[in-house]
């Protein structure tokens, strides 16, 4: 396995040990239960005990108002996670395994896969040639191993940088304790821009800043920032601190984020491609690494179908894990408009209580987005198309009681309206016929 991100140290944890014989060399994050493939290491219970749950969406409007989103049922959570605590579980893990070799400090330089070779510089700057019977490329958004992929004809490769940057700033604890409610995703939504904040162990809040570019180039001074955050955030500047924030916003520069898409996956049977190697998406719905995690879970399922045939794996595996990380790219540029932009919506906070209404009557026929993708092992790519086919049923469906409710208004007015046009005529007649006759007319009840 080549790389030491999440997808990179579970892969050895898992797919070498049980398939293998020969020795492998080798953001604050929201983890789900869409992929939790820690299982596959026992690792769960160390990694969720140093996680805190966050049960829904925690909106901040500009007046200071709060309300919540629920992610989903009661029991349905997602969970903050530190990365750099994930990986010293994960690498812990994957030295336990005999057959299993991790170094670090070295640089792959080149990868043939023709040859099945590798050119590594090691650690002490030397160079170090390694063959292979398979090279599992975990090396991120900007993979040496996939640039072998390159020359090939039939590969398709894209990336996109989106318009807008981010920027990490804290929230300390307030009295030894967490300076805001901690089960929490905090959203800061202002249609164009948004701030978000997850609770840490030490009782802190990373908060994220996401806006386009131009907006960051603008504010050059602590005064600029700190009115900004009055106009957008007021209610994060005490918890920040104004001295802090000055400070810290220019500590480092708003970052860029990369989308990447390619396929397929694999190259003959000696090289294959994983987590951001093969797909880096935007961290809009969290699934980043899970999508990681889950190569390896389809990876090593592959493994044990076609006995561990790579011939057989690697194909089938590029075709079951491209239009799913396909689709969670997607879903996550998708979600940044719905963070950012549509929980500001009356429309939308009804649309969820509509979803989540009729998943409540029809569990396995309506199931919300998120809870598709999060909760659930529904494929990316079936979720999508599902919540599309949901959501243009649902829509017609409120139209058409819509529409019917609108008719029926009408019909009742009209008959209200003929009935008191009808009573105003025999009062007008019975009044008429009391002021000549001095009585009411033959037959009349009057109550």
């Amino acid at each position: 396995s080549r790389g030491d991100g999440r997808a990179g140290t579970l892969a050895p944890c898992k797919i070498f040990p049980s398939n293998l014989d020969n020795p492998t060399k080798t953001y604050e994050l929201r983890t789900s239960h869409s992929s939790w493939s820690a299982e596959l290491c026992s690792l769960p219970f160390q990694i969720v005990s140093k996680g805190i749950p966050m049960w829904a969406r925690r909106i901040h409007t500009p007046s200071g108002k709060k309300y919540s989103i629920p992610y989903g049922k009661k029991n349905q959570y997602i969970l903050s996670v530190d990365r750099a605590n994930l990986n010293r579980e994960l690498l812990t893990a994957a030295e336990k395994y005999p057959n299993t070799k991790l170094y670090f400090g070295h640089k792959i330089l080149e990868c043939n896969a023709e040859l099945g070779k590798l050119t590594i510089k090691r650690s002490d700057q030397q160079p170090l040639e390694v063959t292979y019977d398979l090279i599992v490329g975990c090396d991120g958004a900007f993979s040496t191993v996939r640039k072998q992929f390159m020359r090939q004809t039939r590969f398709n490769y894209s990336h996109e940088y989106i318009p807008h940057g981010y920027m990490e700033l804290t929230i300390p604890p307030k009295d030894g304790d967490f300076a805001m409610e901690p089960n929490y995703l905090h959203i800061w939504p202002r249609n164009t821009f948004m701030m978000i904040a997850l609770p840490n162990m030490d009782k802190s809040f990373t908060c994220t800043l996401f806006m386009p570019f131009e907006e960051f180039e603008k504010l050059t001074t602590g005064k600029q920032v700190l009115s900004f955050f009055q106009t957008y955030f007021p209610d994060a500047i005490p918890l920040i601190g104004e001295r802090e924030l000055k400070h810290d916003y220019f500590l480092l520069p708003a970052q860029a984020m990369i989308s990447v898409k390619c396929s397929s996956y694999h190259l003959a049977s000696q090289c294959v491609l994983m987590g951001d190697a093969a797909h880096a998406v935007v961290p809009f719905y969290g699934q980043g690494m899970n999508a990681g995690f889950e190569d390896c879970l389809v990876f090593d399922e592959l493994m044990d179908q076609f006995h561990n045939d790579l011939g057989v794996c690697l194909p089938e595996f590029s075709r079951l894990r491209v239009p799913d990380d396909h689709a969670i790219s997607d879903l996550a540029m998708y979600n940044y408009v719905e963070m950012r932009k549509h929980v500001n919506s009356m429309w939308f906070i009804f649309r969820k209580h509509v979803d989540n209404f009729l998943h409540t009557l029809m569990p396995s026929t309506i199931v919300p987005l998120y809870t598709m993708v999060t909760f659930t092992r529904i494929r990316y790519h079936e979720a999508l198309q599902r919540w599309k086919w949901q959501k243009k049923i649902i829509n017609r469906g409120l139209f058409v009681m819509g529409a019917a409710g609108l008719c029926g208004t009408f019909l009742l007015i009209k008959w209200l309206a003929q009935d008191l046009d009808f009573c105003m005529e025999n009062l007008w007649v019975w009044s008429h016929y009391l002021k000549n006759n001095g009585n009411f007319p033959f037959g009349t009840q009057v109550a």
